[in-house]
C-alpha cells in the first residue's frame, strides 16, 4: 500500500508516501540513467557512479526497455506487488522444503511479514499510542519490505538456498552453477545481503568439510566470491572505503537519542565508564545495552532462541542450512556493533534487517514445531497471544506511513516542466541547492513539494537529464565531495558579477537551468541564456 499509492496523481499532484519522497525518487533517477545506457552519477554530473549496489536498478531499467512500461509504474505499482507475493511464497516454500512442516512454514511467513519489536510497549506507556518501530534502531518487517532492493535480496537469498538444497537432493550441473550465480549476484543487488550470504556460505562450507570431508559448498562459495568481486570491480572501479571502525555507536545512540529508546541516565553512565576506562562497570553496562538492543528488536521473534539452544546442544547434527542461517543472523547483528558507514553512519544497521528477517523464519519454525505437539485449545491460546504481541508494531508503522495526505508531492506544474525538459537534447541541468531552513518551515503543512521535502534527485528522475548538483544525502552516502560544488552553485545564484556567473556556466558545462519562480537569477541576456519554458511555478532556461 505504501508503495502502490506513491507515484500516482492526486488533486495536489503526484504523491509520495513513506520514504518514497527521497529513496524512491533516488531509484527512479538511477533507473532512468541506466535505461539510457549511462553509468554517470545522475545527481553529480560528470562523475561516474560508484560505491553503490546497482543490480536492482539495472534490472528495472532492463524491464523498462523490454516492456516500455513507465519507470514510476514499474517501481511503485508493479515490482513491489511481485516482490511482496514472491517473498511470502518463497519463505513458505523454503521452510516447507527444509522442515517438512506446514505449521512451521505458515508461522515463518507470518513473522517475515508482520514481525515487530517491543518498542510499541514503551510508546504505549509513554505516549498512549502504538509506535516505536525503530526505537532500538532497526526497522521492522513492514518498513524493511517497502525497500524494494532489500525485498529482492531476501527473495534471492532464499531462492539461492532452495537451489542449493535441490542440488544436494539431486546433484546437477544446472543447480550447481545456478546457486553460484544467484549468490554471486547478491552483492550488486544489496551489498549487505552479499556480504552476509558470502559469510554464511563460507561458514557452511567449513562446517560441511569438517563434518563430511566434502568441499562442495566451499567451491560454491569461491565461485560466488569470484562473481561478486568481478561485478564489484566492473561497477565500482573508482570506489573508496566507506566503512569506519566505531564500536557500539548504535548502543550509545539508542540510549541517548530522543527519537530512539532515550534513557539519558544510562547513556551518561555508559559514556562516563568508557571515557574513564572503568571496565568493571563499563563492560556490564554495554552488555545490558546490547541485551536491550537484541531483545527489543527481536520482539516475539525471541522465541527462536529455543531453537538456537537446541542447535548448540546438538552441534554435530546440524546441516549446512542451520549453519548458514545462524551465521547470517550473527553477522547481521555483530557487524553494525563495530562498523559504521561514512557520511550516513546509521546505514550499516541494514545488516540487522537480515538478522531480523531470518530470525523471523526461525521463530516460525520454533513456534510451528511446538504447537504441532499441543492440544487444540493450547494452540489457539498461544497463537492468539503471539499475534497480539507481534502485530502492534505493524499497526503503528502502518498508521505512520499511510496518513491521508503524503509527506511529499510533485505539483502538476513541475511535472509539466520536467516532462518538457525530458524532451530536450541531452545536457547538464543546474538547479538551486536544497534550502534546509525553508524545508523546516514547511514541515507543518504536508504534502511538502519535493524541493522542500529533502535534498532529492527529483529533477534528474523526471527529466532524465544529469543534474550538476542534487540529492546531497546520497552524495554523502556514496562518498562524493560535493560541498565545494554546492558553494560554487550558491555563488553563481547570489553573485552580482555577470562575468563571474558566465565563467561558472562555461566551466561547469551546464546546458539548462531549472528554477522555481521564487528562486532568483541574474539578467538573462547578460548571462547568455534564454527562457524556453515557463508556467505559474517553473522557468526553464537554455544556456547558449
Amino acid at each position: 500500500m505504501v508503495m502502490v499509492k506513491s507515484g500516482l496523481f492526486y488533486s495536489f499532484g503526484m504523491g509520495f508516501w513513506g520514504p518514497n519522497g527521497h529513496d524512491g525518487i533516488w531509484h527512479l533517477s538511477l533507473i532512468k540513467a541506466f535505461s539510457k545506457g549511462s553509468l554517470q552519477m545522475p545527481v553529480f554530473a560528470g562523475e561516474t557512479l560508484r560505491n553503490y549496489h546497482i543490480g536492482f536498478d539495472v534490472l528495472l531499467a532492463l524491464l523498462h526497455k523490454i516492456t516500455s512500461i513507465p519507470i514510476p509504474m514499474l517501481y511503485f505499482q508493479i515490482v513491489p506487488l511481485i516482490l511482496a507475493l514472491g517473498i511470502g511464497f518463497t519463505v513458505y516454500s523454503f521452510v516447507l522444503h527444509w522442515r517438512k512442516s506446514t505449521s512451521a512454514a505458515l508461522w515463518a511467513t507470518f513473522f517475515v511479514y508482520f514481525g515487530g519489536n517491543f518498542g510499541w510497549i514503551l510508546t504505549l506507556i509513554r505516549e498512549g499510542q502504538l509506535g516505536g518501530e525503530s526505537m532500538f534502531w532497526a526497522q521492522q518487517a513492514m518498513a524493511t519490505l517497502i525497500n524494494p532492493p532489500f525485498a529482492l535480496s531476501i527473495l534471492l537469498m532464499l531462492s539461492a538456498l532452495m537451489i542449493l538444497s535441490k542440488y544436494f537432493q539431486r546433484p546437477t550441473t544446472i543447480y550447481y552453477f545456478l546457486s553460484i550465480l544467484v549468490f554471486g549476484l547478491l552483492l550488486e543487488i544489496k551489498v549487505y545481503a552479499g556480504i552476509l550470504s558470502l559469510g554464511g556460505l563460507f561458514a557452511a562450507g567449513l562446517y560441511e568439510y569438517y563434518k563430511n570431508r566434502k568441499s562442495t559448498i566451499l567451491t560454491i562459495f569461491v565461485g560466488s566470491l569470484v562473481i561478486s568481486i568481478t561485478l564489484f570491480i566492473v561497477f565500482n572501479k573508482n570506489s573508496s572505503s566507506l566503512i569506519v571502525f566505531q564500536p557500539f555507536w548504535f548502543l550509545e545512540t539508542m540510549m541517548g537519542f530522543l527519537d530512539r529508546l532515550h534513557w539519558p541516565r544510562f547513556f551518561n553512565a555508559m559514556l562516563a565508564y568508557k571515557q574513564s576506562g572503568n571496565l568493571i562497570k563499563g563492560i556490564p553496562a554495554y552488555i545490558v545495552a546490547f541485551g536491550i538492543f537484541l531483545v527489543g528488536n527481536l520482539g516475539t521473534r525471541i522465541i527462536k532462541e529455543i531453537l538456537i539452544w537446541k542447535w548448540i546442544k546438538n552441534f554435530k547434527r546440524l546441516t549446512y542450512v542451520e549453519v548458514f542461517l545462524a551465521t547470517v543472523i550473527g553477522l547481521g547483528i555483530l557487524i553494525p556493533m563495530f562498523f559504521l558507514q561514512k557520511g550516513t553512519p546509521w546505514n550499516t544497521i541494514q545488516f540487522a534487517y537480515y538478522s531480523l528477517t531470518f530470525s523471523g523464519i526461525l521463530a516460525g519454525v520454533t513456534l510451528g514445531d511446538w504447537l504441532e505437539k499441543k492440544t487444540t485449545l493450547i494452540r489457539y491460546f498461544v497463537a492468539g497471544v503471539v499475534i497480539l504481541l507481534t502485530i502492534p508494531t505493524t499497526l503503528g508503522t502502518l498508521k505512520h506511513y499511510l496518513p491521508s495526505r503524503p509527506p511529499a508531492k510533485l505539483s502538476y506544474q513541475e511535472v509539466g516542466a520536467l516532462d518538457f525538459l525530458s524532451k530536450q537534447p541531452e545536457g547538464i541541468v543546474l538547479v538551486y541547492p536544497f534550502d534546509r531552513a525553508a524545508s523546516e518551515k514547511a514541515i507543518e503543512n504536508p504534502p511538502r513539494p519535493l524541493y522542500l521535502y529533502e535534498s532529492t534527485a527529483y529533477v534528474s528522475a523526471f527529466s532524465g537529464k544529469p543534474v550538476y548538483l542534487e540529492d546531497e544525502v546520497n552524495l554523502d552516502i556514496t562518498g562524493y565531495e560535493w560541498r565545494d560544488r554546492r558553494s560554487k552553485v550558491l555563488e553563481f545564484f547570489e553573485s552580482k558579477d555577470i562575468s563571474l556567473a558566465r565563467d561558472f556556466l562555461e566551466k561547469s558545462g551546464v546546458s539548462y537551468i531549472y528554477l522555481l519562480k521564487e528562486q532568483s537569477l541574474l539578467n538573462e541576456s547578460a548571462l547568455g541564456i534564454r527562457k524556453i519554458f515557463q508556467n505559474s511555478k517553473v522557468d526553464v532556461f537554455k544556456v547558449e
